[in-house]
């Protein structure tokens, strides 16, 4: 008797259905698996061997044939064990093919016959309800990820044993209650707010807009001046995720092999300067990977010192940043991940870091500054929405301002999470702003084509001519100036103003204008 078991597989961001069929024939006892399957597949004979003799079952001792079908897709990963198994039971008929009818199984086994978790939760359960399923049988470490999934019945199980009583009728699966948005409302000590920062007022503003609207931001400064904190101020006032979003997170991060819990937070993903291009922007050889800037997705990915990074790496972020996906593609394969991430950047005007600083003087000479900055190429700059100077705030207005904190420490707190709370708000109405006007969750006004900028914003005639005036006097690119106007109605969405005014693009250009490179001293 031939058995069929259904199971299914990631395959890059999306997920492949696979049939397992096994036949038990008269023979020398062997054990072989066909259908272009990798070393990890192949290892499962003494894994599945193992685990159904520890379960208390019979494994046939004649010649056991598995093929994975369909045969040209090559396989790999440890799904497999679990419908393997299945498979072999069914096939030397210690289960019946009404046991398995309709249902989708995946897993890895131990020697003992415990079952474990697998990456691509997320990919399996979609694969599988594309085609049809609805019952998913899988490690129980899988439920939290599984159960964001609507529409389908994900049950988990920790033994092969628990698995066979269940196809049985003999014992029940666990089952995770629905998922329900769930809001970060958490402060620890890690927590930077907007009031930690003392100063900046024009950084925090720009920083506001940046992420009401998803532009991207470059904060240029000298060390000290206050970067990093208003880079990890940000994700503080970024809104909260809908499910939709907790599940393209999850599903991300399921697929790089991270934790096995539902991803509730937005990712802030800071690579160092030493980073490989392969890891930022994704792929490998066997297993085509998510990099950093998928892993950033709907979140911030955060470059510190960019002139650090090499070229190559530098210039990689041109695709991503204008189509918010990333397309690998290798001799066998080419995925597409998805890489909708707001880039949050900071450098130094200079090597030495104190170009146009008040207090230190610059010892860098003309020709390393200009080999410094040239590492920040036209296109790439033209592709950041924002870009501000950040100088120093004076030491004695940082100790002022910190005496006055201290001296009402109990209350400081309350009134922290009090002000960024209604920050919060209102970036959140903004993009409900957004989505109302562009009627899709998705779309951002940074996000806008030039086609969609004309159809959608209204600027005053005032607006327009100031506009036109200062793209004359800047000799701005057309792309500057179309990110000009979808800054402007950030700033007016903040305003909840129907009309983009003279002041919007006023302040809109101010977020761009300011980023003139001092001369040397």
């Amino acid at each position: 008797m031939i058995a069929k078991v259904h199971t299914s597989i990631p395959f890059g961001y999306d997920g492949h259905l696979i049939e397992v069929e096994g036949v038990v024939n008269k023979g020398l006892p062997n054990f072989d698996i066909v259908g272009m399957a990798d070393k990890t597949i192949s290892e499962a004979r003494q894994r599945v061997r193992s685990a159904i003799k520890a379960t208390g079952l019979s494994m046939p001792t004649e010649h056991i044939i598995v093929n994975l079908a369909p045969a040209e897709l090559v396989k790999n990963g440890n799904f497999f064990d679990l419908p393997i198994a299945i498979c072999i039971l069914v096939a030397s008929r210690q289960l019946s093919r009404d046991d398995i009818k309709d249902r989708i199984f995946v897993g890895e086994l131990s020697l003992d016959g415990q079952l474990r978790p697998v990456r691509g939760i997320i990919n399996v359960i979609e694969a599988g309800k594309a085609q049809g399923f609805k019952e998913f049988l899988i490690p129980r470490d899988n439920l939290p990820q599984a159960n964001l999934v609507k529409d389908v019945t994900a049950i988990g199980f920790s033994t092969l044993g628990e698995v066979i009583s269940y196809l049985k009728g003999q014992a029940d699966g666990l089952h995770c209650p629905p998922t329900s948005v769930v809001k970060n409302t958490k402060t620890d000590n890690n927590t930077v707010f907007l009031d930690d920062i003392r100063g900046q007022e024009l950084a925090k503003k720009a920083l506001i807009v940046a992420v009401a609207g998803r532009h991207n931001l470059l904060l240029s400064g000298p060390p000290g001046a206050g970067k990093t904190l208003l880079a990890r101020a940000a994700l503080g006032i970024m809104p909260d995720l809908s499910i939709q979003e907790m599940i393209e997170i999850t599903k991300i991060y399921s697929l790089a092999g991270g934790s096995n819990e539902a991803i509730t937070t937005r990712p802030f993903r800071s690579p160092h300067h030493t980073s490989t291009l392969l890891s930022l922007i994704g792929g490998g050889s066997n297993q085509i990977m998510p990099g950093e800037i998928s892993l950033a997705h709907l979140g911030i990915l955060y470059l510190d010192e960019l002139p650090e990074y090499p070229r190559a790496i530098i210039e990689s972020l041109r695709q991503p940043l204008e189509d918010r996906k990333i397309s690998i593609s290798r001799a066998k394969a080419r995925f597409t991940y998805p890489a909708d991430f707001m880039l949050l950047a900071t450098m130094n005007p200079c090597p030495c870091g104190y170009l146009g600083d008040k207090t230190h003087s610059c010892t860098c000479k003309p020709h390393e500054i200009s080999r410094y900055r040239a590492k920040l190429s036209g296109p790439l700059l033209d592709r950041i929405d924002i870009r501000i100077n950040v100088e120093r705030v004076k030491n004695e207005d940082l100790f002022k301002n910190s005496i006055q904190s201290d001296s009402t420490s109990g209350a400081s707190l309350n009134t922290k999470i009090e002000h960024q709370s209604v920050v919060k708000n209102t970036i959140t109405e903004a993009i409900a702003r957004q989505r109302a006007r562009y009627h899709d969750t998705k779309t951002y006004n940074a996000s806008l084509s030039s086609a969609a900028v004309s159809r959608y914003i209204v600027l005053e005639p005032e607006a327009e001519q100031l506009l036109r005036a200062a793209s004359d006097k800047l000799k701005l690119s057309a792309r500057s100036y179309f990110k000009i106007i979808k800054v402007a109605r950030t700033i007016a969405d903040l305003e909840d103003s129907a009309q983009v005014t003279v002041s919007h693009i006023a302040e809109a250009l101010s977020f761009r204008a300011g980023f003139e490179t001092p001369q040397s001293e």
